[in-house]
């Protein structure tokens, strides 16, 4: 059974939040909500916005606001992108087609991860506006630039290189829960853990008629499409290094973009390097846990780019005063993912509508009660830093 998404059920992304870990398997609501090691980061991602507050000009008339912005010279209707999020056919069936289509809709971009259960050509295709699409080296270097070269004849308009993927962090909830025992695909092995998918018979009814466990036909191997049980190894031999985006720019020939980027300094290797545009990302808290939230990194980046390229930001967005915050500290937009996937894994394309207008509607508001028409015109005036982040 999908939820009921209406505005009374899922008054914001927590709402939606409780009504996807209903309906999932704890192992698949798991590898959407958790992150790395103790989850310092996860929470510290979220909690740190509420330590910046808002400086309001109050007596102003705002009957309308723009909230549309320009990336890498590509037009979106409102000041946030849907972020990579892999495996998210897992959530619910075609599932990146499911959001790429309602991102579109909203007159947004979408970005589809390397782990995709779809193939890129049918998400491209479900969505009118800008697609991007996030590069993993897994198979090497050929089968990435065969990837790149269908990326291209689909309509994709940027690669997003994300390169804080060396290993894959340890999420302890995928261990407690048995991903790798289900994986195995061993009856004997998976048995202490089948009992999660049984009680959720709808996910699995569907979840069965979408194909059951997925292969990634992105990363088409010698032998068919990577398989699920392949990433960990495949990723620990496809580390992304500088020296990659040299030939990964030219053989994609079009706009570059680098996410990942945590510090100031490999912010401006990224531009040396050849890249369109950063995100300041620590891949929403599941590699490396105790780094800073990417909020309170967000100034220094913003500083060391020099306006040089357009500084995105993902990471603990879950109210659309959260966005406001990230571009009043500089980014030109920012990358939603938990947000929207909380809203796949609920209901479908209604629960990505959902969260699309949860945050839209915040954005909105927010916006009125700063006195401020357009989200070009926000700045670090609109709010104030505590002391401790050290840029006051």
């Amino acid at each position: 059974m999908r939820a009921n998404v209406s505005s009374t059920n899922a008054v914001n992304v927590s709402d939606l939040r409780l009504l996807a870990k209903r309906r999932l398997p704890q192992m698949v609501f798991d590898y959407i909500d958790s992150g790395a090691d103790r989850e310092q980061t996860l929470s510290d991602n979220c909690t740190a916005y509420n330590q910046i507050l808002f400086r309001p000009r109050c007596a102003v008339s705002t009957p309308n606001c723009d909230l549309s912005i320009s990336v890498l010279d590509q037009s979106f209707k409102l000041p946030f992108i849907l972020a990579p999020v892999g495996s998210s056919r897992m959530f619910f069936p075609k599932g990146e087609v499911v959001a790429a289509r309602e991102a579109g809709i909203a007159g947004t971009g979408y970005s589809l991860s390397t782990l995709s259960g779809c193939r890129l050509e049918d998400v491209k295709e479900a969505t009118n506006c800008p697609a991007w699409y996030q590069l993993y080296l897994l198979g090497g270097r050929d089968v990435a630039l065969k990837t790149i070269e269908r990326a291209k004849k689909a309509g994709f308009s940027a690669i997003v290189v994300t390169i804080d993927t060396p290993v894959s962090g340890l999420r302890e909830r995928d261990v407690r829960n048995g991903t790798k025992e289900l994986l195995s695909m061993n009856p004997l092995v998976m048995l202490p853990y089948i009992a999660q998918m049984l009680v959720k018979p709808c996910w699995l009814t569907e979840w069965l008629g979408d194909g059951g466990l997925m292969s990634f036909p992105n990363v088409q191997l010698e032998n068919g499409p990577m398989g699920y049980t392949e990433i960990g190894p495949a990723l620990e031999q496809s580390v992304v290094t500088w020296e990659d985006l040299k030939w990964i720019k030219d053989a994609w020939g079009g706009k570059i973009i680098v996410k990942g980027v945590h510090i100031g300094d490999d912010a401006r290797k990224a531009i040396d390097y050849g890249a369109d545009s950063i995100v300041v990302s620590n891949h929403g808290a599941r590699q490396l846990d105790s780094v800073a939230p990417t909020i309170r990194v967000l100034p220094e980046i913003v500083r060391a780019a020099n306006n040089e390229i357009d500084v995105l930001l993902d990471g603990g967005i879950r109210r659309g005063s959260d966005v406001i915050k990230a571009l009043c500290l500089g980014a030109k937009g920012v990358l939603i993912g938990r947000a929207y996937a909380y809203g796949l894994a609920a209901a479908g394309g209604p629960g990505v509508a959902r969260s699309i207008e949860i945050l839209r509607s915040d954005i909105l508001r927010t916006m009125k009660l700063l006195g401020c028409d357009s989200v070009s015109k926000l700045d670090p005036s609109f709010v104030t830093l505590p002391d401790e982040w050290g840029y006051n």
